[in-house]
């Protein structure tokens, strides 16, 4: 995978192997004169709490001419509703991009670092919050980052388990655009391209731990994954995941994980079309026991149990994901929710559904062209 740089209108993607070094040059491109660096405090192998790309960054933004980077470790990995805007004086002090607008300012620059996984949602202009113990999300210009800049570099001291996981979550983003009522060519097209570079990259790096040559092939298909999750809506999946997580208190990417071929498994009757693109990118026969058979190979979780949700919990679980229609190939219902959930729960294994004879039972996807530069 080559490095490459990717424009369109509402954002920018600057992609490759110490790409890091071009942080500063990004930040003045922009106009920058003064950035603030966030992070998860508590960073393993950093007395301070930084992660330990920290000292590289604040380095590559003391290189741009009048660039000077403050920081903060008030980041969270699954924020709070309302905690974007819980940096009182912070980024008043720490950017200044010549408006006085407080904590609802446009996202300037965002480089993901080395404790990071590979959901890649920073692409989007989607934004997850915790309300209430439900997961609520929101949508808007400013959310999305104007830069992103990738450093393959930076993924490969990831723990093997937020490889698997947070891998897998992003194929759910992939998965889900393949059947999504607003999909189209393109984002068939990412979606497959997404989903063969991700397993691809899983099984290449369990075959042989020690070499980094996949890595690019993992942040490359979570990139794709998550152009699909800006550009069509999800569906029973995500609606799942979302609420478990929320209410129940489980893991995201694990969860992802354990429920994503069960979802599939449940959908599958409804959309056959998008199970043998799924099963071909994914490159197994059938698409969802083919996932859950290589989580299983890979070390990942395959039982909601293992992460603390219980059957007791699946009818408030099922409640909650049923309360409110939203598109899927399939009518969400709450006997078949309960059955989906049932099975995840317990880590039932999926078989393998025979081949389908019937016609397809999906239209084509229309075809939209897109115009962007690519350099690669």
């Amino acid at each position: 995978m080559h490095s490459f740089e990717h424009d369109t209108d509402a954002s920018r993607t600057v992609f490759g192997t110490g790409t890091l070094s071009r942080l500063g040059a990004e930040v003045a491109r922009m106009g920058g004169r003064r950035a603030l660096v966030l992070s998860t405090p508590g960073s393993e192998g950093s007395p301070t709490g930084w992660p330990p790309c920290w000292g590289r960054r604040r380095r590559r933004l003391r290189r741009c001419r009048g660039a000077h980077p403050g920081g903060g470790d008030r980041g969270r990995a699954r924020p709070c509703h309302g905690g974007g805007r819980r940096l009182p004086g912070l980024g008043r002090r720490g950017i200044d991009d010549g408006s006085r607008q407080g904590p609802g300012r446009p996202h300037r620059d965002a480089a993901p670092g080395g404790a990071h996984d590979l959901r890649r949602v920073e692409v989007t202009s989607l934004l997850g919050e915790t309300a209430q113990g439900e997961k609520v999300t929101r949508t808007g210009p400013e959310i999305r980052p104007e830069v992103v800049v990738y450093d393959v570099a930076l993924t490969t001291s990831l723990p093997w388990v937020v490889t698997v996981t947070s891998a897998v979550n992003a194929m759910a983003h992939a998965v889900e655009a393949l059947y999504a009522a607003d999909r189209t060519a393109e984002t068939d097209r990412l979606a497959t391209d997404g989903l063969g570079a991700l397993a691809g990259g899983l099984r290449a790096l369990h075959r042989t731990p020690t070499t980094s040559t996949r890595a690019p092939n993992l942040l490359y298909g979570a990139w794709l994954a998550g152009r699909c999750l800006e550009a069509v809506g999800m569906g029973v999946h995500h609606k799942l995941c979302h609420t478990s997580a929320a209410a129940f208190g489980l893991p995201h990417a694990a969860t992802h994980t354990v429920v994503l071929p069960h979802a599939m498994a449940f959908n599958a009757p409804a959309a056959p079309v998008a199970m043998r693109a799924a099963a071909a990118a994914l490159d197994v026969d059938d698409a969802p026991s083919g996932l859950q058979s290589l989580v299983a190979r890979l070390g990942g979780p395959t039982s909601l149990r293992d992460l603390g949700f219980d059957m007791a919990d699946v009818p408030r679980a099922a409640a909650l994901a049923t309360a409110r229609p939203y598109p899927n190939p399939r009518p969400v219902d709450h006997d078949g929710i309960v059955e989906l959930l049932t099975h995840a729960t317990e880590g039932t294994v999926i078989s393998a559904r025979p081949p389908s004879t019937s016609p397809a039972a999906a239209p084509a996807a229309p075809e939209v062209t897109h115009q962007f530069e690519e350099h690669r």
